[in-house]
C-alpha cells in the first residue's frame, strides 16, 4: 500500500488543477479528506453521495450493490458539477468512488483536467471505518463488491495513490505537494 504516483499534473509549472476527485471505496475517507483539501486550495467541495438519484440510495441501503448503468446518471451529475465550478473560474475537489476507469472516463467527459486522488486502504481497516459510521447510505455488505470492481489508476491517468491509513492532513500535504511545486526560493538549498 505504498504511496504511487499513477502521473503527474499536466499543465502549467506551478498550476494547481482546476479539478480534483478523491476517490476509492467506501469508507476510505474520501470525504473528510476532499473537504481538507478543499479548504487548503480554497476550492469548492462536492460530495458526491449526496448527488446520487434516491433510486440508487434505496438500492444501496438496501444491500444491493449499483451497476455501471445506474451509475451513469450519478457520474454525470458530478461531472455536470465539475464543469460549472471550473466555468465559473473555481477550483474544485469532488468526493467520488470513480472505481473503474470507464467511471474516470465519463467523469472527464466534459473535457475538465481532472487529477484523480486514489485513497487505498485494507479490507479491514475500511470495514471497521464503515461499522463506526452512523447514518450513511452505504452497508458493510457492499464493500466487497466495491472492491472487487475497484481498477487503480493507470499509468496514463493524472493522479496519486496514497494509504488511506495515514492522517488526513498527511494525505492533504502528500496530495498539494505533488500539485504545487516549491518555488525555488523556498526549495532546500543543493549547495554544500
Amino acid at each position: 500500500m505504498g504511496e504511487k504516483a499513477a502521473q503527474a499534473p499536466t499543465g502549467a509549472a506551478g498550476s494547481v488543477p482546476p479539478a480534483i476527485v478523491v476517490m476509492g471505496v467506501a469508507g476510505c475517507g474520501k470525504s473528510a479528506v476532499g473537504i481538507a483539501l478543499a479548504a487548503t486550495l480554497n476550492a469548492v467541495f462536492i460530495e458526491g453521495d449526496r448527488l446520487h438519484p434516491p433510486e440508487n440510495v434505496a438500492r444501496m441501503a438496501s444491500g444491493e450493490p449499483l451497476t455501471d448503468q445506474l451509475r451513469e446518471g450519478w457520474l454525470d451529475a458530478i461531472g455536470g458539477r465539475i464543469a460549472a465550478s471550473i466555468r465559473e473560474g473555481q477550483g474544485v475537489v469532488a468526493a467520488c468512488s470513480a472505481l473503474k476507469r470507464s467511471y474516470r472516463d465519463r467523469l472527464r467527459r466534459g473535457g475538465a483536467n481532472i487529477w484523480f486522488l486514489h485513497l487505498d486502504a485494507p479490507h479491514d481497516v475500511v470495514e471497521r471505518r464503515m461499522r463506526e459510521r452512523r447514518g450513511h447510505q452505504m452497508p458493510v455488505s457492499l464493500l466487497d463488491s466495491q472492491e472487487a470492481a475497484l481498477e487503480p489508476l493507470q499509468p496514463d491517468e493524472d493522479g496519486l495513490t496514497v494509504p488511506a491509513t495515514r492522517k488526513v492532513d498527511r494525505i492533504v500535504r502528500d496530495a498539494v505537494a505533488m500539485l504545487v511545486p516549491v518555488p525555488k526560493s523556498e526549495a532546500p538549498s543543493t549547495l554544500g
